[in-house]
């Protein structure tokens, strides 16, 4: 599993290994195949390094590791130190991929395990919505936020495939099409009204829009 350059730099998303659950090892060789940058968050550094991968950017505090060694061991890669604490450290990676000009990146390791975290992770998404296309990846779901209108999320899919519509906070006029139960400018709000456990009605395309708020879309499998 030490090999995932197969793609240039930037054609294909980033990716991001945080410090939750970890996934399946298909899922892991998976998207190291499709990754051209794989950049690994210091609490996750060792359950990584065991299991063999090869890294390019090592971002975190380094409170318990010598970054000196790490540009040894894992010789070429950038070592980014961010010992401000002010944001956690997958924020840090945004940051730095944002800063590095990648369009993408995938990230995985970010659910499961200290509930806090997951919901700090997944919530964090919509802030950068309209300056990197980020997704969180785990066995079960693909969580990524879509912009309001003017744009309009498309997307072609299966029939019966699981997709919930989750709002961070109150997301207004909210449009949907082929899904089973549909909105029409309808509003969603968190911990009152989720659109979760929703189902694309038949093979085609599904659409959705929104005027105010943050809206995530998640697709799941059980």
């Amino acid at each position: 599993m030490s090999s995932h350059h197969v793609v240039r730099e930037k054609q294909e998303p980033a990716l991001i290994i945080a410090n939750g659950e970890a996934c399946s090892e298909d899922l892991l060789g998976q998207l190291l195949e499709w990754s051209p940058t794989v950049i690994v968050l210091d609490g996750a550094l060792e359950r990584v390094l065991d299991l063999g991968i090869k890294v390019d950017v090592i971002l975190g505090d380094f409170d318990t590791r010598n970054p000196e060694e790490l540009k040894i061991q894992q010789y070429p890669v950038k070592v980014v130190h961010t010992p401000d604490q002010e944001y956690p450290d997958l924020e840090k990676a945004i940051h730095y991929l944002i800063q590095e000009e990648y369009p993408a990146a995938n990230i995985i390791w970010a659910t499961g395990r200290r509930a806090d975290h997951t919901m700090t992770n997944i919530s964090i998404l919509c802030r950068y919505a309209n300056k990197i296309s980020l997704k969180i990846i785990d066995d079960y779901s693909c969580i990524f936020p879509i912009l309001p209108r003017p744009h309009v999320f498309k997307k072609w899919y299966k029939k019966g495939t699981n997709i919930s519509l989750m709002p961070l906070g109150t997301t207004t006029g909210i449009t949907t099409e082929n899904l089973m139960y549909n909105l029409h400018e309808g509003t969603l709000q968190l911990g009152y009204r989720n659109g979760s456990s929703n189902k694309v009605l038949e093979d085609g395309m599904v659409s959705v829009d929104f005027s105010e708020g943050d809206l995530l879309i998640m697709e799941c499998n059980d």
